[in-house]
């Protein structure tokens, strides 16, 4: 593994803060003079957690994790306040100052390790994850990213080119773990598909657009008004932005809507189709999406294992992906290759022949 692999392998294997609900309440008024009371949220490196006055105005204090270098937390940073200025209308969280005027600060922590600390804004909405999937809610998803995308085009920053092991285009870094899964049939079932991404998506890459991307736009990171669940009212948690190949982005989005349906690849299909209708998807990148998109699976099956038995604290969360990126890849392995492309382009194809 190179030195971008060992950092990456680093951010998931080194514990998320702790700091006590009280603490990061004071946190949050010593360097913020923002005082609320604070309530935990759901992380996989980071510690988060809500603070809400006693006006009910809401921000997320964000703790990050002792191996995150102050480049990505800055990159993370200046991502957000370039999407607030070239696509006002995202909407996507904003950055909150310091009582001095910086983005981030700095929280001490029991033995003596200190971690940055951001403060953003808090989106109201709903997690698509607990509404009814509709094929307009996942077109309104898709034309959110491309739309997210766009404003990331131009975007450039020092700390992009960190590097993650969820990202989804150097999944072959993860071999080391196929040995790992202790069920003969799912051991296999991975190891075939790690040889199609192998075979068929690597000695493609060079040819495909890069830049940043969001990485992480499943259905706990995006949120749809309580009133009306087609409308798109926040896309949060960018901790695992990078820059990569923008097909990676498509195909880790269009992975998370397998279910809900008979037919595995209709909502995929749909979400992709939007996409393209935004942002073009190029010939080279329309043939690897679909490889890609198993891919996706692939690594979340193998990054939860490996997590969960290293956290168990923490397995819920760590492993809430986990059987539906099961199912997924038993699901491909019943057709092939060329079938899974052109059931996932479906809409792309039907516009185009129309």
């Amino acid at each position: 593994m190179n030195d971008n692999g060992a950092m990456a392998a680093a951010a998931l294997s080194t514990a998320a803060p702790s700091l006590a609900m009280s603490e990061a309440a004071d946190l949050a008024g010593r360097l913020y003079g923002i005082h609320g009371t604070a309530t935990p949220l759901g992380g996989e490196r980071d510690q988060n957690c809500t603070i809400e006055t006693v006006d009910g105005a809401r921000y997320v204090l964000k703790i990050s994790n002792l191996s995150e270098p102050v480049s990505v937390v800055d990159f993370q940073i200046a991502a957000l306040e370039h999407i607030a200025r070239v696509a006002p209308g995202l909407p996507v969280p904003r950055v909150v100052r310091t009582l001095e005027g910086d983005t981030r600060g700095v929280a001490t922590l029991a033995g003596g390790g200190s971690a940055f600390v951001r403060m953003l804004t808090y989106l109201d909405g709903v997690q698509i994850r607990e509404t009814p999937r509709t094929a307009s809610q996942r077109r309104a998803m898709g034309a959110t990213l491309a739309a997210l995308d766009l404003a990331l085009r131009d975007f450039t920053h020092p700390g992009a080119t960190h590097d993650l092991l969820w990202n989804v285009s150097a999944a072959h870094r993860l071999s080391a773990k196929l040995e790992g899964i202790a069920d003969p049939p799912r051991r296999a079932l991975a190891e075939a598909f790690m040889q199609r991404f192998v075979e068929h998506v690597l000695p493609r890459l060079a040819k495909v657009r890069a830049q940043v991307i969001h990485n992480d736009f499943h259905l706990y990171n995006v949120l749809v008004a309580p009133d009306d669940h087609e409308r798109i009212a926040g896309v949060i948690d960018f901790g695992d932005m990078l820059h990569a190949p923008l097909v990676g982005e498509v195909a880790t989005a269009a992975a998370f809507h397998m279910t809900g349906n008979a037919d595995p690849f209709e909502g995929p299909a749909q979400f992709v189709g939007a996409y393209h209708a935004v942002l073009p998807l190029t010939p080279v990148e329309q043939e690897i999406v679909a490889d890609l998109m198993v891919t996706r699976h692939l690594v979340t099956a193998l990054i939860s294992e490996w997590r969960a038995v290293r956290y168990p604290e923490n397995r819920a969360y760590i492993m809430r992906h986990n059987p539906a990126a099961w199912e997924a890849l038993s699901q491909f392995a019943d057709i092939s290759r060329n079938e899974a492309r052109d059931r996932l382009l479906a809409d792309i194809q039907r516009k185009g022949n129309q």
